[in-house]
């Protein structure tokens, strides 16, 4: 696809805001078929489909935050002149096209598509089923913005496939791909990088773990965990494990007054052996796939470790490499976590919540990316472009 300057671009996303707000009724009307048809065994997926006047209007703000950031796009990395005066510029320069495969959530296919065109990105969007009247009216909404600023509705486009269609063409794609990114559980995400050839970015898995000090200060713990379990329970960024140091003062006490605080939030907690005797009638796990699991879910684990040493390992161990958390008054015991554990966002104090690309100052998101390349954290706008290097000489030969 052509570069586009940066005036063309925000005159879409201008079309797009307006199209969006004149036409949602209808498009709460299309979703309202997905969910009539949504089997609501899932509260999680559900509550991601969900589109209503709120939602509506946070699609619009999302486009609006883009379109007020700068472009991307063609901005120097590096400039160097060598002694032979051959001058060598890196610069900021579009992926080229970008396929983003995810389940549920329609807001998805407007911070997807807003992202992915404001740095001159081609992006193919890969919804799931239930959210397909959705995602349809917002595709339809996408080719009028583009239509009416004279550019071609290739630039965006939804793609209509079964898994096996999908799973053909991640294996032999019928356009070039330059990147997926694969937003969801760990069965799409693992489907992903078993059948795609081009390079995969991976997001969406949670499964994360807060640590409570024995430095803590247990009114901030208490107040931390409640948020980052119940505020959202079907974010990627919602707690899912808690390990309570076991020099913590007054121990037992304040393990119960946890357990009943959780409780009066319909929070489900089960528990490891450790505090069986303490917590009597919690339900006690088995095996060890439960520390793998992201619940998605009014559910936690709570469990006990010996020291600070012990926390870090077993977080390092289990977690999804999202966010983590430690409780504690003391700075350096903080850093010292935050520095060792491997996540890609680290807390002292605060709740995962604060995982989000608008949260975080980096406006609408792609994804929240658990790679290490080419991003860790919330992938916004400034993240969805690659480099190249522009060479000048002057009849320069390498001898």
């Amino acid at each position: 696809m052509k570069l586009l300057d940066t005036k063309t671009k925000n005159n879409v996303l201008a079309s797009m805001m307006n199209i969006i707000d004149k036409k949602r009724k209808d498009i709460i009307a299309e979703n309202k078929k997905d969910l009539d048809a949504f089997q609501r065994d899932d509260q999680a997926l559900y509550d991601r489909l969900v589109v209503d006047d709120k939602k509506v209007d946070e699609m619009i703000q999302a486009i609006k935050e883009v379109k007020d950031q700068e472009d991307p796009v063609g901005k120097d990395i590096s400039e160097r002149t060598l002694d032979s005066g051959l001058k060598i510029v890196n610069k900021t320069d579009p992926f080229g096209t970008i396929m983003i495969i995810y389940e549920s959530r329609p807001d998805v296919t407007i911070e997807a598509a807003v992202l992915a065109f404001k740095a001159n990105n081609k992006i193919l969007l890969k919804g799931g089923k239930e959210a397909n009247h959705s995602n349809i009216i917002l595709e339809k909404c996408w080719h009028e913005a583009l239509e009416e600023n004279n550019l071609s509705k290739d630039w965006i486009k939804l793609l209509h496939m079964k898994r096996d269609e999908t799973q053909e063409f991640l294996r032999n794609p019928s356009e070039k791909l330059d990147l997926i990114v694969p937003r969801g559980g760990e069965r799409l995400i693992d489907f992903v990088k078993q059948h795609a050839k081009c390079a995969v970015l991976i997001s969406g898995r949670g499964n994360n773990f807060l640590y409570v000090s024995k430095q803590a200060d247990w009114d901030i713990a208490k107040k931390v965990i409640i948020n980052a379990k119940t505020d959202k329970i079907s974010g990627c960024n919602a707690l899912d494990k808690v390990y309570i140091d076991a020099n913590l003062d007054g121990f037992d006490e304040k393990i119960k007054d946890l357990y009943e605080t959780l409780k009066s939030h319909k929070v489900e907690t089960v528990i490891d052996d450790n505090l069986s005797s303490i917590l009597s009638e919690a339900e006690v796990v088995k095996g060890e796939d439960v520390w793998y699991e992201e619940f998605l879910a009014m559910k936690i684990l709570l469990a006990k470790v010996d020291n600070f040493d012990q926390a870090v390992d077993k977080i390092n161990k289990y977690s999804g490499g999202h966010s983590s958390v430690i409780i504690t008054k003391d700075d350096d015991e903080a850093m010292a976590f935050m520095q060792q554990i491997d996540s890609a966002a680290v807390y002292q104090n605060a709740s995962t919540r604060f995982t989000d690309g608008g949260q975080m100052g980096v406006g609408a998101e792609l994804a929240i990316s658990t790679d290490k390349l080419h991003h860790r954290g919330p992938l916004g706008l400034k993240q969805l472009v690659t480099n190249k290097y522009y060479v000048f000489g002057n009849g320069h030969i390498r001898s």
